[in-house]
């Protein structure tokens, strides 16, 4: 049973096989410009693009977390300006399967991050970055991200949990 197929695909669209081994705590970051652009970069680990970020480490909190993420995977110091919302639903592909063949359930914290200082520069996480306008984001786009996105445009709404 543990090799069959479930309901959910990760987030790359692709068939999870087999449930999760764990569930990992991450946290992502909406950085806008003053056009109003998000910031992205294609990973270079499966192509996609997606908001910077990545998993809490162990001692940190979830804001310490978003802050040394963009700060690794861009050079850009941010501070967390609020809370967007709380993704763990496998049906909105909260999962990552990883070449190893380790599959994950992400618990993820987005947040609206304010540009406090550094220069844009790529880590060995990314094969580009760069601004887009939200109406024209990349084709590749890690699937969740194009959700969490929108939700980051919303300022009316409450903290979504998804």
């Amino acid at each position: 049973m543990a090799n069959e197929p479930t309901p959910y695909l990760d987030f790359a669209g692709r068939p999870v096989v087999g449930q999760p081994q764990a569930v990992r705590a991450g946290v992502c970051a909406a950085v806008f410009d003053e056009d109003g652009r998000v910031l992205l970069e294609q990973r270079s680990d499966n192509g996609f693009w997606g908001m910077p970020g990545g998993a809490v480490d162990i001692g940190e909190s979830v804001e310490q977390a978003v802050n040394r993420e963009v700060l690794e995977e861009t050079g850009l110091r941010v501070e967390v300006k609020r809370l967007v919302g709380v993704y763990s639903d496998p049906r909105q592909h909260n999962i990552a399967s990883y070449p190893d063949g380790n599959v994950l359930q992400g618990v993820s914290f987005l947040f609206e991050c304010v540009r406090k200082g550094g220069e844009l520069r790529m880590s060995d996480e990314s094969t580009d970055l760069g601004y887009f306008d939200v109406n024209d984001l990349p084709e590749k786009m890690l699937l969740s991200h194009g959700l969490r996105i929108s939700d980051a445009l919303d300022l009316v709404s409450e903290a979504f949990i998804r």
